[in-house]
């Protein structure tokens, strides 16, 4: 296959989904009623394929997750990556945790991040992780991970992007407190949540985490999450929406458990478990496109999805179902 063609199947689109947001809502008071999440056309094979806008301005991202072993098989991946940003420019890549497997010495994020991602870093992509059971403490003071210091803090992009890095193997009430006023106190447009262990896998090693879901799912709901990027399962996943929540598990950026996910699972709208995989992700305005990308430039999954919108702000056939959001802004995080 020439490198034209690659990169062509590699900015393509195929799934439309549309899912709910919060937008010009108030800080206090009721909850609006949101649209939730539904799915509008599954994708076939013999789907024509559209491609992601690529516009100038766009919020544009990548997904990493699971992903530093220092093995072949990352560098591999990382490779890919650099040559989908020669025609898609992302300017930042959102990790979800296992940052780092390992020994966790200088010379380790050199071989198991630096090098694997040189290609990524020489642009000036900047990186934002989220820490998982395998990282250390002291991870967020590693400046190419741009955590300053924080174990979990928010990051804007663009004008209306805004993203809930949070660490969830110490789920602690400080922190529930932390993420619940700075949900209710942004009102961007698209709300974010990025951590490490999924509230929905199918995955036979771990699987959904029920008591972090109990804690963070009512928060997600009322608030006016639109989508959830998680890892920890060593695969790629995206849930059939819940409460009006996309849901995605990006856990195979480094590490592989082949055949982990549960074929009879209720949950999965689309999986790939037999190789690795990153995400592309662009937004303009009300839309979010992304593709699912694996080693040797297949796209796996792909689509569209639409942000949570306040049933006022919907046209009445859009609004048939609703669910709550309220919100207003602020940006900081949590030290160690």
């Amino acid at each position: 296959m020439t490198d034209r063609l690659r990169i062509l199947r590699l900015l393509a689109v195929g799934l439309v989904l549309v899912a709910g947001g919060c937008s010009g809502c108030s800080g206090g008071g009721t909850p609006e009623a949101t649209s939730p999440a539904t799915v509008e056309q599954a994708q076939s094979i013999a789907d024509p394929v559209v491609k992601l806008p690529n516009q100038d301005g766009s919020v544009k991202f990548a997904v990493l997750g699971d992903f530093g072993t220092g093995r072949k098989e990352q560098y591999d991946l990382g490779a890919t990556m650099a040559k989908v940003h020669e025609t898609f420019s992302f300017e930042t890549v959102i990790t979800v945790g296992d940052n780092i497997y390992g020994r966790q010495r200088a010379a380790d994020f050199k071989n198991k991040f630096e090098e694997p991602y040189k290609g990524l870093l020489e642009k000036d992509v900047k990186f934002y992780a989220s820490l998982g059971n395998h990282d250390l403490r002291e991870q967020p003071s590693y400046k190419l991970f741009n955590m300053e210091g924080k174990m979990y803090y928010t990051l804007k992009l663009g004008d209306n992007v805004r993203f809930f890095m949070l660490d969830t193997s110490y789920m602690t009430p400080e922190q529930t407190d932390w993420i619940k006023k700075e949900l209710e106190g942004s009102n961007d447009e698209w709300k974010i949540a990025a951590f490490h262990h999924p509230l929905y896998s199918s995955g036979g090693r771990h699987g959904s985490d029920i008591r972090l879901r109990q804690t963070l799912e009512p928060l997600f709901v009322e608030n006016g999450v639109s989508v959830v990027l998680t890892g920890h399962d060593h695969f790629y996943e995206r849930i059939k929406p819940q409460h009006g929540i996309v849901y995605f598990v990006a856990g195979s950026g480094g590490k592989l458990a082949p055949g982990d996910i549960n074929k009879s699972s209720p949950l999965t709208a689309r999986g790939f478990d037999t190789g690795l995989a990153f995400m592309v992700v662009e937004i303009v305005g009300d839309k979010m496109y992304f593709n699912t990308i694996t080693t040797n430039g297949s796209v796996v999954d792909s689509g569209i999805i639409q942000r949570r919108m306040p049933v006022k702000d919907q046209k009445p056939e859009q609004a048939r179902q609703s669910g709550p959001t309220k919100a207003k802004t602020t940006q900081e995080g949590q030290s160690p």
